[in-house]
């Protein structure tokens, strides 16, 4: 009979055999990170869309380190799995969705167990030229019922709520305006209380701000679809009415922010149904640092600037307006929520010093906005998902765990980081080091 393993402290020389029982007992993790812990440089997908800034006065086209055409749009850099737009190695070359079904580990069993082995978010650069269309996101019933139907249209079955921080000045529309809001726009402007037809807008003008309720909803739903789905020609028409009567009364007074607004989508979109919808919304603008985020079947159009956004893993869009892609109108006017309020604004929270998080009511993402001063050392403690990091500006180095080499980073790079993995952020050179990190939201492991 083999004689129990000694009491501590141990022997000197302590046989292999007496380690084995010691580790399965104990849960923790090793000492040691295991060699998936280091990270893995990325290389991400740009993607040219219309609206996008040219050239080298597009942010995304400054952070991909690529020659930029002056002639070509670069709207967004998408960091992550989602096929449209893939991430990969930059050593090797591999699928960044392929790594991890390699190494499911790198998740944490949290997030491999509820979302199939695969990263929950999408994390994104935008550089926005020029108006995006009018659209919302389906939940996620209605993805699953869209992409059953329509699967070049619609391209996953996911939902798709986001979150846009500001990193220049940020417009947008979001949500629809007030009952109070929405009256002086039917009062002031003809050409919209036409073609919401008399019916609707006078049941719209006797609602007070406090009614609520389904009779607010079903008006506001009727008179908006009335307005979308007018003809081309009474559309037209009326556009050129109101951009003609701007012109004039900009002569003899200042327009107000929705005015000019207006004009602006005009010279982008002519004879577009969303120049007049556009009414219909809040107009929200973001200074830097500032964030909004948008829920499953919310109206919103992102107008100008540039941001980095984090959403679930989809790219499901129903579009009505502003746009030269597929509408599917009747599908957007019928999934809306037709909620009046406006949008709230997130300026993150400080977790320590030097990182500010934006926590939306998601359980799929959240970001933090680090600012590594030069000198500083920056301590990202462990959590049990996977993170994502864009180096904004500046450069310095990246650390994980107790390994002795970091990563060199600069203005563009992108790493993954797996999940339960240290990171020390150190900038180098006069000025700080900016970065944004990806993960998965904090809360949903409370």
């Amino acid at each position: 009979m083999e004689d129990p393993p000694p009491p501590p402290p141990p022997p000197p020389e302590p046989e292999p055999a007496a380690a084995s029982p010691r580790r399965d007992a104990e849960p923790s993790p090793p000492l040691q990170p295991p060699p998936r812990r280091r990270l893995l440089r990325l290389r991400c997908a740009v993607q040219h869309y219309e609206w996008g800034r040219r050239g080298d006065a597009s942010l995304v086209a400054r952070l991909a380190a690529r020659d930029p055409d002056p002639s070509r749009p670069y709207a967004e850099l998408w960091m992550g799995t989602h096929p449209s737009g893939p991430s990969t190695l930059l050593d090797g070359g591999e699928l960044l969705g392929d790594w991890l079904a390699r190494n499911p580990d790198a998740l944490g069993p949290a997030v491999a167990a509820r979302w199939g082995g695969d990263l929950p978010f999408l994390f994104k650069v935008l550089s926005v030229a020029k108006a995006l269309s009018i659209q919302a996101h389906p939940d996620k019933k209605l993805a699953e019922v869209l992409h059953a139907l329509r699967p070049s249209t619609y391209k996953d079955d996911n939902h798709k709520p986001e979150m846009a921080i500001a990193i220049t000045e940020f417009r947008a529309l979001c949500g629809f305006a007030t009952i109070e809001e929405l009256k002086d726009i039917l009062r002031t402007v003809p050409e919209v209380e036409g073609l919401v037809g008399h019916e609707d807008a006078g049941k719209l003008m006797t609602m007070k701000e406090y009614d609520g309720g389904s009779e607010v909803k079903s008006t506001l739903q009727s008179a908006f679809a009335k307005l979308m789905t007018a003809s081309k020609d009474m559309v037209s028409e009326a556009i050129s009415k109101l951009i003609s009567r701007l012109n004039i009364e900009s002569k003899i007074r200042t327009l107000t922010d929705k005015e000019q607004l207006v004009l602006s989508l005009e010279r982008q979109y002519q004879e577009d149904v969303g120049v007049l919808a556009a009414l219909f919304f809040n107009y929200v603008k973001l200074s830097p640092g500032e964030a909004l985020y948008i829920g499953a079947n919310e109206p919103h159009a992102y107008l100008s600037g540039e941001c980095i956004e984090c959403m679930a893993t989809s790219d499901n869009v129903v579009r009505a307006g502003l746009t030269p892609k597929y509408r599917d109108v009747q599908t957007l006017c019928s999934m809306l929520t037709y909620r009046q309020a406006f949008p709230e604004i997130l300026r993150g929270v400080p977790v320590q010093p030097h990182v500010r998080r934006y926590t939306p009511p998601f359980d799929e993402f959240e970001v933090d906005s680090c600012l590594v001063p030069p000198g500083k050392l920056v301590v990202i403690s462990p959590v049990p998902s996977p993170s994502i990091f864009l180096v904004m500006t500046g450069e310095g180095e990246l650390q994980a765990d107790s390994l002795s080499d970091g990563e060199k980073a600069k203005e563009g790079d992108v790493f993954f980081v797996p999940a339960y993995t240290e990171v020390k952020l150190s900038a180098s050179g006069p000025e700080s080091m900016k970065l944004y990190r990806a993960g998965v939201n904090s809360r949903s492991f409370n």
